[in-house]
């Protein structure tokens, strides 16, 4: 799976937590899930559970601290997808 598919995807599974939906249109690598698209760490926690059933991975929680941006999240996806 390549990055623009798993980006893709994630944006699927992030766009019902997103309070900001205009950032939501200029998502990038770069954006911040919390400050950019205002989503809650109780929201980060259920984008987290649907991204693993999404991608059958677990992300355990030193990923999970890390998943702030999409390019990092991209990044533990694409790590866990290759295992």
């Amino acid at each position: 799976m390549t990055r623009a598919e798993i980006t893709e995807k994630l944006k699927t599974i992030i766009t019902p937590y997103v309070q900001n939906k205009e950032a939501l249109e200029n998502v990038g690598e770069e954006t911040d899930l919390m400050k950019d698209l205002k989503i809650n760490s109780q929201h980060l926690v259920d984008i987290i559970l649907d991204t693993e059933v999404a991608f059958d991975i677990e992300i355990d929680d030193d990923a999970a601290e890390k998943m702030l941006t999409v390019g990092a999240a991209v990044d533990i996806v694409e790590a866990l997808t290759k295992e």
